[in-house]
């Protein structure tokens, strides 16, 4: 009966919470439909390819809301759409194909096998047909061979004969026999110096022995990996030697997240990353030389810069910093389309150096070409990934071209690899995307932030530099593919209230006439369109150091206004959201426009470090994350007070994962500012997330420990005054539910009462599940409306 009456009592207070929630909302749009996600707005196109012959333009697409995404064909002299079936889909060529010099035949792999297809014919011969993958396909031997990995080595395809040659032996370890010791080998050699039959046999063994190993050098030299991992096995042009990179993984405890809802209705645990600081991955790059049967490691030492020493360790001048192999993952080679030049791509290890340097294959060394240096870390667009940044050859084949932020801003350079001449053929306060050299080879194309850092278009340039022709005008976000012959341009289009939808238009650079776009999808459903979406105001206001800050702004209408505002946050740091594109924070986005209605005003800003704005922008939370990122939302919301008559005391903050993080350092270190705060899937302390990400802005807790405690939330959890909610998914592999887990056992410690937390047993980092979402949301509104309304 007690049990019952329990029951009962938490049942009421959840569906009195939420129906507070529905009840205090005035807005046509609910929490738990616009939570729907793609179910409510409608499947948006993606994945878009083109046909062989330019007259079909394929893409995934839901327009029926099925389970998945299906392949779609877009017929452009018929203009119809229709559904790709199954045997069609699976016969299409991949998407990336790598063309020989002559682009007569381009090879690609599909479904784990090898395909080359004659470009004139479009006749088509499956290479492979096996259970196994094949990958890293590659034309070698001046174009007349194949070649391809499988099971780590490299077998090449005659085109010619149609023979398969397996290229590399590839063996983890050397099988040795065992030492003997003293005693056992005094005893072997008495049992041979007792018995003629004995000694008769081992030499006769011993000659067997030595005529097999003639055999040898017709086959593969045996290399023997001694437990490291090999990658990007790669044959040369002239087929004469193979390169590769090995990687000494070191075995760094892992984390254990439970999975506590399971199929079994066991706790299961699954095996998760490590921390920042672990033992880093070592890699190192080799050279086989094939007719001459010798391996040879590619020496680095002469690396400009190899020995630098951070300047943050002169914050601690009694600790010794010891960094004994910086090379980080080396990219490469990329050949030049002769054959002779290859360049490789490195990274440091600590993120803070790029060397693009000249392989000289015969003899294992390399010439410093650009070395491009950050005293933060290495990044932007097209720069710094986790596996090399973007580069070519010119037509010349004798200079490269590369992407740098030597001035600021990530832009395309050149550089002759004889002479080292550079040239910078864009400049400018914007950032250069996705470039690539035209067909023809006399223009470049790419997308550029040129008009707006939050508008960006599709342009071309001559190919040694000069004036942009925009061949997209439509202010928004414009991804093009350009057809195989690139006379027709397929674009996936947003804006910031219109989700994505196909396009189609003309190349401007081949038109006769000016080429307008063509929408091809209608994606969107019938609920979506019955509300009018708000367009929000692209604003700037001046932060308290004068740097000026790109910021969305929801204003509601006057009659509904309640002075109240949110400041939402985007993740991951380095993003842009301040926008005039579909934001991927969908759902965010439909959320304002329902605070909108309800009177709020909404502020999304491009705090430091986020995307879009240049290398200052985006390095200017290093060491300091909570610094000028959190600043940045706190000169905002006096922004909003001073032009907007927002009250002081109806101020709230909420985001996700980097967002989350920020609004724990705002609660914790801004009380008087945020009245409340719902922190999603936050990182409450930097020291428990991944390496990759956080030693490139805080460098490790190790050697720079005051970065992690003057950035993580942890330590300023005593500085909570506000309401706090909390919500985190239990499985998120990503930010671990521990590093929450670990804050709230704090915030106990600290007698801290005004702060809640919502778990969801089911879900990861990116929510999947409806239900969560609308759980997640209404517990958010519900907070805003009784912090910030009293309500």
């Amino acid at each position: 009966m007690k049990l019952r009456k329990v029951l009962m009592f938490f049942s009421i207070c959840l569906l009195n919470q939420f129906s507070i929630a529905q009840i205090n909302n005035v807005s046509e749009l609910t929490i738990k439909e616009i939570m729907q996600g793609s179910n409510f707005i409608g499947h948006l196109p993606s994945n878009v390819s083109w046909s062989n012959n330019n007259e079909c333009i394929y893409f995934n697409w839901n327009p029926d809301s099925d389970l998945n995404d299906s392949l779609y064909a877009y017929n452009l002299k018929n203009d119809k759409i229709t559904k790709v079936d199954f045997e069609t889909e699976y016969g299409l060529p991949a998407s990336k194909v790598i063309f020989n010099k002559d682009e007569t035949k381009k090879i690609y792999t599909k479904h784990g096998d090898v395909f080359i297809e004659d470009v004139t014919t479009n006749s088509v011969i499956q290479i492979t047909n096996t259970l196994d993958y094949e990958g890293n396909v590659h034309f070698t031997d001046f174009d007349s061979q194949v070649a391809y990995v499988k099971d780590k080595n490299i077998y090449k395809w005659n085109l010619k004969n149609g023979t398969t040659t397996q290229i590399t032996n590839f063996l983890n370890k050397e099988k040795k026999e065992k030492e003997r010791t003293d005693k056992d080998e005094w005893l072997n050699n008495d049992q041979l110096e007792l018995f003629d039959i004995l000694r008769e046999r081992k030499e006769k063994n011993d000659i067997r022995d030595t005529l097999l190993k003639r055999f040898d050098v017709k086959k593969p030299l045996k290399i023997y990996l001694e437990g490291t991992s090999i990658l990007n096995q790669q044959m040369s042009p002239d087929g004469n030697y193979v390169t590769y990179l090995t990687a000494k993984r070191p075995k760094n405890k892992k984390t254990i997240m439970p999975h506590y809802v399971t199929e079994s209705g066991y706790t299961e645990d699954e095996n998760t990353r490590s921390k920042v600081g672990d033992e880093q991955t070592e890699y190192s790059m080799y050279v086989y030389d094939i007719a001459n049967r010798k391996t040879y490691p590619v020496v680095l030492d002469n690396l400009e810069g190899l020995d630098y020493i951070p300047e943050y360790t002169k914050d601690y001048p009694d600790r010794p910093y010891a960094n004994e192999n910086r090379i980080g993952y080396i990219s490469g080679p990329t050949w030049s389309p002769d054959g002779k030049f290859p360049v490789l791509d490195i990274i440091a290890n600590d993120y803070k150096d790029r060397w693009i340097v000249l392989l000289n294959v015969k003899e294992g060394t390399i010439e410093n070409i650009d070395h491009q240096h950050d005293e933060a870390w290495i990044a932007g667009p097209g720069i710094g990934g986790y596996s090399g940044g973007e580069l070519g050859w010119m037509p010349d084949n004798k200079s490269i071209w590369y992407m740098s932020e030597k001035t600021g801003y990530s832009h395309i350079y050149t550089m002759n690899v004889r002479t080292k001449q550079v040239k910078a053929l864009t400049e400018g306060a914007f950032e250069i995307y996705h470039p690539q050299i035209s067909k023809n080879q006399k223009h470049w194309y790419f997308i550029a932030n040129k008009n707006h850092p939050g508008d960006r278009q599709f342009y071309s340039m001559p190919i040694h530099g000069g004036k942009f022709t925009a061949l997209t005008n439509k202010i928004g976000k414009n991804d093009v593919t350009l057809s195989p012959d690139e006379t027709q341009m397929a674009i996936l289009y947003s804006y910031s209230n219109k989700p994505t939808e196909l396009y189609v238009q003309e190349n401007p650079m081949f038109a006769s006439k000016e080429a307008t776009p063509k929408q091809i999808t209608h994606s969107t459903t019938t609920a979506f369109n019955d509300y009018s979406w708000k367009d929000p105001e692209i604003i700037t206001f001046k932060a308290d150091d004068g740097a000026k800050v790109h910021a969305r702004l929801y204003q509601p209408k006057t009659d509904v206004k309640n002075k109240a505002a949110v400041i939402f946050v985007h993740g991951a740091g380095y993003l842009q959201n301040a926008h005039k594109w579909w934001s991927s924070y969908y759902r965010e986005y439909m959320f304002h426009n329902l605070l909108v209605d309800n009177g709020y005003t909404v502020l999304d800003i491009d705090y430091r470090g986020s995307a879009g704005y240049g290398r200052d922008w985006r390095t200017g939370i290093y060491r300091h994350m909570g610094g000028k990122d959190l600043s940045d939302q706190v000169d905002g919301t006096e922004y909003l007070m001073s032009e907007y008559g927002i009250d002081k005391d109806k101020i709230g903050i909420y985001g996700g994962s980097y967002g989350g993080f920020i609004t724990l350092m705002a609660m914790f270190n801004e009380p008087e500012t945020f009245k409340a705060g719902a922190a999603i899937r936050s990182v409450g302390d930097w020291a428990a997330y991944n390496h990759g990400y956080t030693a490139r802005i805080l460098n490790t807790p190790v050697t720079d420990s005051l970065a992690y405690r003057r950035s993580s939330p942890i330590y300023f959890a005593d500085g909570l005054q506000g309401d706090l909610l909390i919500l985190h998914g239990m499985i998120d592999d990503n930010v671990h539910f521990q590093d929450m887990v670990r804050l709230s056992q704090r915030l106990i410690e600290l007698g801290k009462e005004n702060w809640e937390m919502a778990v969801y047993p089911m879900e990861r980092h990116g929510f999947v599940e409806p239900s969560s979402w609308t759980d997640e949301y209404l517990r958010i509104y519900k907070l805003f409306e009784e912090s910030l309304l009293g309500k």
